[in-house]
């Protein structure tokens, strides 16, 4: 600000005249982002007492210093959706490419997770093929009768039987259930007939309420291929054990016929062994085969010869793994199964 002198012009002409430095027009009365007074004083030594002529603390004048608060802020709301967008999203990335079974990474679980009644429809396919693999030309309306409970409305009444000939099917059974979605399955079947293998692939649609029905006409499909046993080496066997225990485990399966449980505490390592209760007669041990091994415990197998009492003289050789463990000089049975070692005895 600067004044003029108003001596010689009287009271009424003194006037004052403020000059207004470049920089400040538009700069507020009060900036609370501005420094405090003193540390303009500090910088400007040459300025009043009261603060000085230039700007304070020589930052930028007006609006000027928020629009690094407001970047600030736009920089920080931005992350905070990112993550919400983010959070959102990767659930539902996770749950749909659990559904679909083409996804990469997925396995195909399709029992698991389709909610398809498996089970139920297992037994309805079962049910169905004993009537639809089973047919005569001479009952043939009592087959078409029986269907009608498996089969849609409108469907062919023998279901693609041409009515002549006949066939007859021993047994049947469920060899497993591909649930495709939550309505629709692919049950497969294995029947036997008095000469071959049957396999068949009867398709089932289940409705919201559990209803069943088979949806369309079934496919024979190839049954399944023996497989061959590996080719490994017979393991180095223990022939001293072997000849120890065979009077032993004749004395045992004695008792195990019997399913005297007194008996078989005797020779059982503190579990309990329940027998055959006299379904069969014991006649012999046929065999022990004990592989080298730890001399305080081994798994033996044992092939053991039964008389069938509904067989009339008719004899079963049947092989068994028992874990046996040695307390003092005596061996005793922990565990009786039957054996899953290829080729024993």
């Amino acid at each position: 600000m600067a004044r003029r002198s108003a001596v010689g012009r009287g009271r009424d002409t003194a006037v004052v005249e403020e000059t207004t430095q470049p920089g400040r027009a538009f700069a507020p009365a009060a900036d609370p982002w501005g420094l405090p007074a003193g540390g303009a004083r500090g910088r400007r030594g040459g300025g009043r007492a009261g603060g000085g002529d230039g700007p304070r603390g020589g930052r930028w004048g007006g609006s000027g210093g928020r629009w690094w608060v407001w970047a600030g802020r736009a920089v920080l709301w931005a992350l905070i959706l990112v993550i919400l967008v983010n959070g959102v999203r990767a659930p539902f990335e996770r749950f749909t490419a659990e559904d679909d079974p083409a996804a990469p990474g997925t396995g195909a679980k399709p029992a698991r997770s389709t909610g398809f009644p498996s089970s139920a429809a297992g037994a309805f396919a079962l049910q169905f093929a004993n009537v639809y693999l089973n047919y005569d030309q001479k009952n043939a309306p009592a087959r078409e009768t029986q269907l009608r409970t498996f089969l849609p409305d409108g469907a062919d009444a023998q279901f693609g039987w041409n009515g002549a000939g006949q066939m007859q099917v021993q047994s049947v059974q469920v060899a497993g259930v591909d649930a495709r979605d939550a309505n629709n399955a692919t049950v497969t079947l294995l029947a036997r007939t008095t000469d071959r293998w049957l396999r068949l692939a009867v398709p089932v649609y289940a409705d919201r309420n559990g209803s069943l029905v088979v949806s369309a006409r079934p496919a024979l499909l190839p049954p399944p291929t023996k497989a061959q046993l590996p080719q490994g080496g017979l393991e180095a066997r223990d022939g001293g054990l072997e000849s120890e225990l065979h009077p032993f485990l004749g004395t045992f399966f004695q008792e195990y016929a019997t399913g005297n449980q007194a008996a078989l505490s005797r020779f059982s390592s503190g579990t309990t062994i329940t027998g055959l209760a006299n379904t069969v007669t014991f006649v012999q041990v046929k065999e022990v085969v004990a592989p080298k091994g730890s001399p305080g415990e081994r798994t033996v197998t044992a092939t053991v010869v039964w008389q069938v009492p509904q067989g009339g003289a008719a004899e079963l050789e049947q092989t068994y793994q028992l874990a046996m463990v040695k307390k003092g000089a005596t061996w005793l049975v922990r565990d009786i199964r039957g054996t899953t070692r290829p080729g024993a005895s």
